[in-house]
């Protein structure tokens, strides 16, 4: 049955040309209650017409005799589409195939195979929109794929892409024994200001939206994290970046590495093991967003034999508890991201699972899956929310996920720009 379902999902490219009903036509959805990316409200209704959201409230005010076609969805809540924050569409889990084997073993071909699938899959769970941070040793690969998604080539979220990421030179893997062989980097290299400003301007030119860059990574004598650029460094990448009307995200997972990228300007910190009460204060003063990536870190332990509820949690996950709680009493702005690829695309929600589990309120998971993420990235006027005139991303799920976040695996509904990628009736 799945090769059918996949066919039926490929060739549903709109719900009114599937129904045979006029291009004008107005798209009336109807849940048990709306989630406009703030606040839920019940007895609202979402009228869509095109790509665009019409309208969205008790009453529309639609002129009349305006062809509609009510689409009900009773039990359900209706949500804008959900934004992935922290996404690598070409890296699939470590318990398939390690890190290293992937970059250097794994034919580009073969990779981008992978991240068609893994789009598809995404899109269908419900994230309408993903952030990918790095293509992670396979180019600009995540350029053509993002054409292909909008060309309409292949089903898949809208994409805000980092291209290849920039990494101190000798930081980053993968590293081999035998030091004679060139091999693929997993992001690129550069040092100091003119070598940095170079490659910003050379991701830019291939298709960058955002830029990233490691603030730090396991490169000390142990292999622990320590940081790479100096603060100088950072501003300059920040620097050149904004000239080019782009944001700098960083990986940071120490407390300095988490300071400089915050007093560089940098728009989010992801991952942010070591925070603490100074580098979050820090991060308030200068609007520095936390991603924290709580999934990954749960996968990689489990693939290392760590069992979840049984053995004590390790030194990674301790930390991961300790600097979300703190970043939550702060007040910091916290995205929704989860280093998906790491653990299997689709399985987005576990993120918004475990945030709620390490002590956020669904509604608050909820917000910074959709308006937090869509205003921090930088596209709040386009997507996030269920408000008049912006993109019709919407998404309906059976239940109530502000309840019990885990109805929002429960997807009934996807929609993109108007059109449907996944229908299911409900009762």
């Amino acid at each position: 049955m799945r090769i059918p379902f996949m066919l039926a999902v490929l060739l549903l490219t709109h719900y009114g040309a599937a129904h045979g009903q006029q291009p004008d036509t107005v798209l009336v959805l109807a849940p048990d209650r709306v989630f406009d990316g703030t606040a839920m409200h019940s007895g609202w209704r979402v009228w869509v017409q095109g790509g665009t959201i019409l309208a969205a409230g008790e009453n529309a005010g639609i002129p009349a005799g305006t062809p509609q076609k009510m689409i009900a969805l009773p039990g359900t809540t209706l949500l804008p589409g959900l934004i992935e924050g922290h996404s690598h569409l070409l890296l699939h889990p470590y318990n398939e195939t390690k890190w290293d084997e992937q970059v250097l073993n794994e034919s580009s071909a073969e990779r981008v195979a992978r991240a068609v699938v893994h789009a598809q899959q995404t899109l269908l769970a419900g994230f309408t929109t993903v952030r990918d941070l790095g293509t992670e040793g396979s180019g600009y690969d995540d350029a053509g794929l993002k054409t292909a998604i909008e060309k309409g080539l292949i089903p898949g979220p809208r994409m805000i892409i980092a291209t290849r990421g920039i990494v101190a030179t000798g930081s980053y893997g993968p590293r081999l024994k035998n030091t004679e062989h060139s091999i693929i980097r997993g992001a690129a290299e550069a040092d100091g200001t003119d070598a940095l400003i170079r490659e910003v301007r050379t991701q830019i030119g291939n298709g960058a939206d955002v830029v990233k860059v490691y603030a730090d990574y396991r490169w000390g004598l142990e292999k622990n994290p320590e940081p790479t650029f100096s603060l100088e460094e950072l501003k300059t990448v920040v620097g050149v970046a904004s000239a080019g009307g782009r944001k700098v995200v960083a990986h940071a997972s120490t407390a300095e590495g988490m300071k400089r990228a915050a007093l560089a300007g940098i728009s989010t910190i992801e991952h942010g093991d070591n925070g603490n009460e100074e580098v979050f204060d820090i991060m308030l003063r200068n609007k520095t967003a936390y991603c924290p990536t709580l999934a990954a870190a749960e996968a990689t332990a489990g693939y290392d034999g760590w069992r979840k509820g049984i053995d004590a949690d390790t030194k990674r996950i301790s930390a991961k508890k300790k600097s979300f709680a703190v970043a939550l009493q702060k007040g910091v702005t916290i995205c929704f991201g989860g280093d998906v690829g790491v653990f299997p695309h689709g399985d987005n929600a576990r993120e918004m699972e475990l945030m709620v589990e390490y002590g956020m309120k669904p509604i608050a998971v909820l917000q910074a899956a959709t308006a937090v993420n869509a205003d921090v990235f930088g596209y709040g006027n386009r997507i996030g929310r269920i408000r008049k005139g912006l993109a019709a991303d919407i998404i309906a799920v059976k239940g109530d996920p502000s309840q019990n976040i885990k109805d929002i695996r429960q997807t009934r509904l996807v929609m993109k720009e108007g059109a449907v990628y996944l229908y299911r009736q409900t009762q």
